[in-house]
């Protein structure tokens, strides 16, 4: 039996809902098919964008979406992709396949999709082939309401209003596909192209840095001490490979206890990055102004059999929903600094809330637990005192459980746990006090599937899906509980 201790009545801040962001790039399927299929498909759709997709992605309340890249980004001219669609130049996405992009999807039809959705824009800029001049051009053509050569473009292509743009990304992965950078040198740059990077009337733009690739500490230092104070944010990426290996990352639906262990062992390295990078910005941020962006997040395994390798297409199982409840839960614990999290990638690449083909769509467990989860956002994080059983494989232990709480605006108290044994079920109890009724009305949903592989497919797309928990009890001030093996579940508190 676990014994939680929880004191509603304590709070240890907000949980920012930029961190259930998302992430969409110029990749394989999740523009072209996945989200635009453009206004003359027999797919569905308003002004190109498949409508089956938006509803889906709608429902789960995405604060923010990130675009057009990735290392996309760094190759991406937005001229390119304004204008009528007929003149729009094609060019070939080196990075991705190797495929034609026609740009027909652009920033009009992003600017497009996010109000579609009602979520903030992230515009990731071109550093490592673009100009401070482009730069600069762009956030006047998004932003300037007035007399200008890119206002006047941007009304000439249809828009005459002015768009919000809070979130800017001034380079992706610069220490690699966004110019094989130094962080010195890096920082210099950031400090040249984010000075041209204008608040125009009272949008008000909040400047994200590239930041480090996993454990590289030394570039989170030398960004902080050169750029710190030009900066709101600093990005970081981490993805979870179950063998720790590019060349032969492993399978997404093919795999054993010690492979699913062995993710999850992974995954929760997220908990040590996030510590050490925010140790050395509190260094120079000890106010926490700067925010700790986490805008590539997941798993990353071989793509499915038979399709393009350079369109990282992949499966998503109850492994996946563990992994994402996982990080949702650390982002919570670290809320103090990260202010934002964009989960790579949104439609059919790398860990997915969806997946397309033709006409027809999935939604993924990730997308469930997504879904389950968006109670936390912008609620204030309660502390949880726990001490977790050992999930014990081989010579190697890791917590069985993850658990997180928040106090929503309402007062309800929302505890998401995730019990990462992939044989064991989990029994619980969590003593609760600082409520302020005595008999707290009680509800739940869980994820939870017999096999650990157990994925949607589009001959059966809802193989794993949410249902009610009721395997629970209230007693005495606690709240009794025994969660299956390989779960994800909500509960919900008052």
């Amino acid at each position: 039996m676990t014994e939680l201790k929880i004191d509603a009545a304590t709070t240890a801040g907000t949980i920012n809902r930029n961190i259930y962001g998302h992430f969409a790039e110029h990749l394989g399927r999740c523009i072209y098919e996945g989200i635009w299929v453009g206004e003359d498909s027999p797919i569905p759709n308003t002004k190109g964008l498949r409508n089956d997709v938006v509803a889906a992605l709608k429902a789960l309340d995405i604060p923010v979406l990130r675009w057009p890249g990735g290392c996309f980004a760094d190759e991406y001219h937005w001229m390119d992709g304004i204008g009528p669609k007929e003149n729009r130049p094609r060019m070939i996405n080196t990075h991705w396949g190797g495929t034609v992009e026609n740009n027909h999807f652009g920033t009009h039809e992003f600017m497009e999709l996010c109000e579609q959705l009602g979520t903030e824009p992230y515009i990731n800029g071109n550093v490592g082939s673009g100009t401070v001049y482009e730069m600069q051009q762009w956030m006047e053509y998004l932003t300037f309401d007035g007399e200008s050569p890119m206002a006047n473009l941007r009304k000439q292509n249809g828009r005459e209003q002015p768009w919000k743009v809070k979130y800017f990304g001034v380079g992706n992965e610069s220490w690699g596909c966004g110019g094989n950078m130094r962080p010195e040198y890096y920082a210099d740059e950031y400090r040249r192209y984010g000075t041209y990077v204008r608040n125009y009337g009272d949008n008000k733009v909040y400047k994200i840095a590239c930041g480090a690739s996993e454990g590289d500490y030394h570039w989170t230092e030398v960004l902080m001490r050169e750029a710190g104070r030009h900066m709101h944010g600093l990005s970081l990426h981490y993805y979870t490979l179950p063998t720790g290996i590019w060349a032969d990352k492993g399978s997404a639906t093919d795999f054993d206890a010690t492979a699913w262990f062995e993710t999850l062992r992974r995954t929760l390295y997220m908990d040590e990055l996030l510590t050490k990078h925010s140790a050395i910005m509190d260094k120079y941020d000890p106010a926490k102004r700067v925010g700790l962006i986490v805008d590539e997040w997941g798993t990353w395994y071989n793509v499915e059999p038979g399709t393009n390798p350079g369109f990282l297409y992949q499966q998503n199982s109850m492994r996946d929903a563990l992994v994402a409840g996982i990080n949702l839960n650390l982002f919570h614990k670290h809320c103090d600094r990260v202010h934002m999290a964009n989960i790579a990638q949104t439609v059919n690449v790398l860990q997915a809330m969806i997946l397309t083909e033709g006409e027809k769509m999935v939604l993924t467990p990730t997308y469930h637990v997504f879904e389950m989860y968006k109670v936390h956002q912008d609620a204030e994080l309660v502390p949880v005192e726990l001490d977790s059983p050992a999930y014990t494989l081989g010579a190697v232990s890791i917590p069985q459980l993850s658990v997180s709480c928040s106090r929503n605006a309402e007062g309800r108290l929302h505890l998401s746990l995730c019990n990462l044994h992939h044989a064991e079920a989990a029994p619980v109890q969590v003593k609760l006090s600082g409520l302020t009724v005595a008999a707290p009305k009680l509800s739940g949903r869980i994820l939870a599937h017999d096999s650990l592989q157990a994925h949607n497919t589009f001959a059966d797309p809802e193989n794993v899906k949410p249902a009610a928990f009721t395997a629970m009890e209230w007693k005495d001030g606690v709240l009794s509980a025994t969660l299956p093996p390989a779960s994800v579940a909500v509960i919900a508190v008052g």
